[in-house]
């Protein structure tokens, strides 16, 4: 038995009326007149036998039956538009991602030599705040800060992390740091994302000195650069400067170890999650975090 389905030029009139809740917007987006508009729609509500728009006080309005139809065939025709154009740039694709300055420099970066490439993909890494507004960020994947609630978007804890104090070896030679007490007579960076001085301090059971005791940053990362630079001491996440550490450019101050939590989610359209290289990249990121990751530091990736 073959499909039972509306003719698909009815369902892209009915969509781009709906849309913009206007025949005469439709007709100039599908370079249409309205009259077609019209008998297209006519020709839908005939093949649904229900009615999908009406007309008050000479205003377009959708039905309620119209309502929840429309809602239903944009994501179809997002979803199919997507698709398609994923097929048509196959020669020349870009996967563009878009994340933070820390993660990409301390985390993504290193690893990239690892991330095999579907196809002909090209990566472009973009960095900044990110944003989760995938009508004007430009990007297809959002590597965004906690977990974030976007609208018609996949969001996948991707990391989660505790913090410690971190000092560079030059700043240790010249300041001694043996208990945490020590904390309180040094320079302290801040960073204004989230600040996590005074609950550190509680959990070693310091009293916390009165705060700030040094500059405050944007965020973690120009903190952390900073501390490279040995102008003071910082809080690192564990998952963000671990690599650092192990490198020699820093090191970790005591065992106490601020509460984890997710500092790190992996953000898509949901008509687009399924796409190969945003999949691909997914594994990827998953692959590199489980490999990454301890006991003490669960990842939550899938």
């Amino acid at each position: 038995m073959g499909r039972r389905l509306p003719p698909f030029a009815a369902i892209r009139a009915f969509e781009a009326a709906a849309r913009h809740l206007s025949f005469t917007k439709a007709a100039d987006e599908l370079c249409l007149s309205p009259s077609a508009i019209s008998h297209q729609i006519r020709a839908l509500e005939d093949f649904l036998d229900t009615k999908l728009f009406e007309r008050r006080a000479n205003q377009t309005h959708l039905t309620l039956t119209g309502r929840g139809y429309a809602r239903r065939m944009t994501t179809l025709l997002d979803r199919l538009e997507a698709d398609t154009a994923s097929i048509l740039t196959r020669a020349d694709r870009t996967l563009r991602v878009l994340c933070t300055p820390g993660f990409a420099a301390r985390w993504l970066v290193p690893r990239l030599d690892r991330f095999e490439h579907p196809e002909a993909v090209r990566l472009r890494v973009s960095t900044g705040a990110p944003s989760t507004d995938f009508a004007s960020n430009d990007a297809d994947v959002v590597i965004g800060w906690t977990e974030p609630t976007v609208p018609d978007a996949d969001v996948v804890p991707l990391m989660r992390s505790g913090r410690y104090p971190v000092a560079s070896p030059s700043f240790l030679a010249a300041n001694p740091l043996n208990r945490p007490e020590d904390l309180c007579n040094v320079t302290l960076m801040h960073d204004e994302t989230m600040d996590q001085w005074n609950e550190w301090f509680a959990a070693a059971g310091v009293a916390a000195p009165r705060l700030p005791r040094g500059p405050a940053f944007p965020n973690c990362e120009l903190a952390t650069s900073g501390v490279e630079q040995g102008l003071g001491v910082s809080l690192g996440y564990d998952m963000m400067v671990r690599d650092t550490i192990k490198a020699g450019r820093l090191v970790r101050l005591f065992d106490t170890v601020t509460m984890p939590f997710v500092i790190y989610s992996f953000i898509c359209q949901s008509h687009r999650a399924d796409e190969q290289m945003i999949s691909a990249f997914r594994a990827f990121l998953t692959r590199e975090m489980r490999a990454s990751g301890d006991a003490a530091f669960e990842l939550v990736a899938e």
